[in-house]
């Protein structure tokens, strides 16, 4: 299998033969032509990835074939060549849309580099092709599903953000998909062969934060026994995720923040800075402008983080794309479990447009998964559902949350968590879920709690 096609234009009949034998010798496959003139004549039988012209050539010269490629084929990749270049002539390559100009006699190593961008850039032009089509027939981009409105919004703004290297910041409840939108962010761009590094800030013990992210050398502080590699590092090249950057301490922050600015990183006990290649994203379930006012999120951090903001809708604000997640996710578990569900009942489905899902996609996710196990035919009934399915909108008006006007705020938000335990099971990273805050901040409520009666 050869990486790619790629046509040569030269009209020196050496320097033609010699290149061209270069590049079969990468693993390319080409053709080559004598000037521009020949070379639009074997388009369309060959249908090159990208060109490598000659700038000078009788009949017709690199930059007027350029010019006319361009009006053919505008998404080929060009490479201009000559040993009289010009700074003027590199100039007005680029304007027409060459990748880029080089000059004769060509390195072996600058072209390699340059074929290989090249070619990158194609792969993705080719997937974004393929994403935008997969959501105009099904509503599917990636990992992510929906037909509604709402979704298509977020799907169509990704398909525009992913192919940059600008900052994006993910906003959502608990539980709407913030790290699958990260994700499918980044399998869009052109570094989806490179790694993708998500570290959630609120389940980092703010003491270890720093060296999670930026890495310690050994003995730089008590139990530091060896190196460790942050995860910018682990991400250079790639993609970096700080889910719930909300959830950082703010001296982290202003340590974040310099890294974004120089895209340079040290070790915790380290003399010197390592340079990364890092697009960042951040995700967080809470309002940003209010986290900003709360000192939360430094204001700061949040420009440089926030250049382009994608907000996931709660479940609840597009139930008309149920069914097709719902389908999804039966698919996802079917592999994960070796099972053969092929669909939920009308009356399931009637059940979950009724629910309001405080736990969004998660909450429907984990739901059919409990189902699916108990289901020993190909469609899940009412049945299979937990006997807990439905409750949660019911709790307060039993017996459990009873409130009464004038009653604190903060007595409320307690009695709230409380009973979120209760109905839970005690089980806490449920219980975050269904209030929409993160695990670290439930723990930090809890322990404000510990000296009082659970009344």
């Amino acid at each position: 299998m050869t990486k790619g096609k790629i046509l040569v234009v030269e009209d020196d009949a050496h320097e033609r033969q010699g290149l061209s034998d270069l590049l079969n010798a990468w693993g390319y496959e080409t053709q080559s032509a004598t000037d521009g003139a020949a070379a639009l004549e074997k388009f369309s039988g060959f249908d090159p990835v990208v060109v490598i012209s000659d700038l000078r050539m009788p009949q017709m010269t690199g930059m007027e074939l350029l010019r006319q490629v361009r009006s053919l084929r505008p998404n080929l990749h060009f490479l201009m060549l000559t040993g009289q270049g010009s700074i003027e002539e590199a100039v007005e390559a680029t304007k027409l849309g060459a990748d880029n100009f080089l000059e004769k006699p060509i390195d072996p190593k600058r072209l390699q580099v340059e074929l290989r961008n090249c070619l990158e850039r194609f792969e993705g032009q080719r997937q974004l092709e393929v994403a935008h089509r997969r959501l105009q027939d099904l509503g599917v981009l990636g990992r992510l599903v929906g037909k509604s409105r709402p979704m298509q919004d977020v799907m169509r703004l990704i398909t525009m953000v992913a192919p940059s290297s600008a900052s994006v910041l993910i906003t959502g409840e608990s539980g709407t998909g913030k790290e699958l939108a990260a994700r499918t962010i980044h399998d869009l761009s052109p570094r989806q062969s490179q790694p993708f590094v998500a570290v959630n800030c609120a389940a980092i013990p703010e003491s270890l934060m720093e060296s999670e992210i930026f890495g310690h050398e050994k003995g730089s502080f008590t139990g530091a026994v060896e190196r460790r590699v942050g995860c910018f590092e682990l991400a250079d090249g790639g993609t970096l995720l700080l889910d719930e950057i909300g959830e950082m301490p703010a001296a982290t922050q202003a340590k974040l923040l310099r890294v974004l600015e120089d895209s340079k990183v040290r070790r915790l006990g380290s003399k010197s800075e390592i340079s990364v290649d890092v697009r960042v994203l951040a995700a967080t379930n809470k309002v940003p402008a209010e986290a900003v006012a709360q000192g939360q999120l430094r204001n700061d951090l949040y420009f440089r983080i926030n250049v382009v903001h994608v907000p996931l809708p709660p479940l609840r604000e597009h139930l008309d794309d149920l069914e097709d997640l719902t389908n999804a996710l039966l698919s996802d578990l079917n592999k994960k479990h070796g099972r053969a569900v092929q669909r939920v009942s009308p009356e399931v489905l009637a059940a979950f447009h009724k629910h309001t899902w405080p736990g969004n996609v998660r909450e429907l996710r984990n739901t059919l998964e409990r189902a699916l196990v108990t289901c020993t035919g190909d469609v899940l009934g009412k049945e299979h559902l937990s006997p807990d399915f439905g409750r949660a909108v019911l709790s307060g008006a039993q017996d459990g949350l009873r409130l009464r006007p004038g009653m604190p705020i903060s007595e409320a938000e307690r009695r709230l968590i409380f009973e979120t335990l209760s109905f839970t099971g005690n089980n806490k990273t449920r219980a975050a879920e269904l209030l929409g805050i993160s695990l670290k901040t439930l723990h930090n409520k809890l322990k404000e709690y510990e000296a009082e009666p659970q009344s």
